[in-house]
């Protein structure tokens, strides 16, 4: 069998007498978009902290590539071939677009800390940085600072961070979060064009864009995966059903399909 790109395996973390993630177990292939879904509180920002090295797990483990990798420090595992994006915008508001992503790929490329060799005699950097303006759709919006862009703008930009290294697998939690219908859907391209051929891990509450995007959906309720699934599996499941929308035999029986937004 091939190994998982990304697998979790008994994952658990409690914070003092709460236990918020309970065992949870998954395996995510190479090449596969994966949405994480769930009710507020279920635990989903704590589960990509998990991942993403921001907390270390109270039991289980994280591979990556067959590796352990929970509890390494978030930059060790961003090496490792892992990034992702936060809810909350995240960028460089003074920095322009150009430089914000010659940032960003410094590091991948091999550059370390040196104050001096200038950074516009590095043409390497300088043409990774044009590539990468160029695939989140940025080009006329190059030389404006992060703070001058419209709120969409800014979470391609964080898009183009997060996927600057170029990482095996990218986790986007909630990145259409507060998008208007036009701007969603020009993040939904954005988001299959830069993961095309990567794993995509995300946690998403636009149940178009989930099962736009999705191969396969786990549904997380009080820290636990009560169902993994293909969009009409997960569709089609009771127990998320009643778990997840809080519906009732009666409205099961009366309702063959996810509302629009949950």
């Amino acid at each position: 069998m091939t190994t998982p790109t990304l697998q979790l395996d008994g994952l658990n973390k409690r914070f003092g007498h709460a236990h918020i993630i309970r065992d949870v177990s998954l395996d995510v292939p190479q090449g596969e978009r994966h949405a994480i879904i769930g009710p507020n509180g279920a635990g989903k920002s704590t589960l990509f902290n998990l991942i993403s090295g921001r907390f270390a797990p109270s039991a289980g483990h994280v591979r990556l590539g067959g590796r352990e990798i929970g509890g390494k420090a978030a930059h060790r595992i961003r090496h490792a071939g892992l990034s992702r994006s936060f809810q909350v915008t995240n960028i460089f508001p003074r920095l322009t677009v150009y430089q914000t992503m010659q940032s960003a790929v410094l590091w991948s490329l091999g550059y370390r800390y040196n104050f001096w060799r200038p950074i516009h005699r590095m043409a390497e950097v300088a043409r990774a940085a044009e590539a990468l303006i160029q695939m989140i759709g940025l080009e006329a919006q190059r030389d404006i600072s992060g703070a001058e862009l419209s709120y969409a703008d800014q979470r391609a930009l964080e898009i183009g961070i997060t996927i600057a290294g170029d990482p095996d697998v990218i986790l986007l939690d909630e990145p259409t979060a507060g998008m208007s219908r036009g701007e969603t859907e020009h993040a939904v391209a954005l988001i299959r064009r830069v993961t095309d051929g990567k794993t995509l891990l995300m946690v998403e509450h636009d149940m178009d864009v989930v099962f736009d995007l999705a191969d396969r959906i786990s549904v997380l309720v009080y820290g636990q995966i009560i169902a993994t699934g293909t969009p009409e599996e997960i569709r089609a499941n009771p127990d998320v059903r009643r778990a997840y929308l809080g519906a009732t035999p009666e409205d099961e029986a009366a309702a063959t399909t996810m509302p629009e937004e949950a």
